[in-house]
């Protein structure tokens, strides 16, 4: 096994990350500075910053209903971080961060490898969410959601809208640009008022209460991992 994948995997940090840890010198093999690529073996002693890694810890996948004013960051000098809203006994990381301003379904997971396997555009895999605007809403501004729209450089890709009402649609999207509703919005002269993320995936927000969380089901946990087998990560 490559070492990066061995660091997300034990849950410590994404592949990417692992590979600047790397790069940094944080990682060592037997007492030996890591490098790049590198493949273990069952008898390798891997340290980060001097301590051991752990070994694998059962795999978690949880559900959570990020309340407003909660930050997606595991920084505890930060107010209203994950980790502390979260108050899961063990390190888990938010697969797609939502912005403080913007509620729903985050997926918890002390699995690594999920995560680009879920963002990466290039998998296609489809993340629902319910917006209300600041104003009623136009054929125009929905034709113009749907096909796509100049922001951060970039044209974002289409994407299925539905009008609910005449401030309301639901949107879903297969890439996940910074803030990209929001910024979609505004560039078409409308304001964000409500943010919800409805869906990722397989896994619905449904009725679970703002600021709890709960694990996967066994069904739930079976189906995502099947629609994930053929993912690039």
């Amino acid at each position: 096994m490559r070492i990066n994948r061995y660091l997300s995997q034990a849950g410590l940090c994404s592949k990417r990350e692992a590979d600047r840890w790397i790069e940094q010198g944080r990682v060592r093999v037997n007492g030996e500075p890591a490098s790049l690529g590198m493949r273990l073996s069952d008898s390798d002693r891997v340290t980060v910053d001097g301590e051991p890694a752990p070994s694998f810890p059962e795999p978690v996948h949880l559900l959570y209903h990020k309340p407003v004013g909660v930050t997606c960051t595991h920084d505890e000098d930060v107010e209203g971080n994950l980790t502390e809203a979260v108050g899961y006994p063990q390190k888990v990381f938010a697969v797609g961060r939502l912005d403080k301003a913007s509620e729903g379904l985050l997926l918890l997971t002390n699995q690594g490898e999920l995560f680009n396997k879920i963002l990466r555009a290039q998998n296609g895999h489809e993340k629902e969410y319910l917006v209300t605007v600041d104003r009623p809403l136009s054929e125009a501004f929905l034709e113009q959601m749907r096909s796509g729209v100049e922001v951060l450089n970039t044209v974002t890709l289409p994407c299925k809208v539905e009008r609910l009402d005449s401030h309301r649609f639901k949107i879903i999207l297969k890439q996940g640009l910074n803030r990209q509703i929001r910024r979609m919005c505004k560039a078409l002269g409308y304001r964000v008022m409500r943010l919800q993320r409805l869906r990722i995936m397989n896994l619905h927000l449904d009725d679970l209460p703002s600021g709890q969380w709960r694990p996967l089901s066994s069904h739930q946990q079976a189906t995502l991992l099947a629609q994930l087998a053929d993912s690039e990560s």
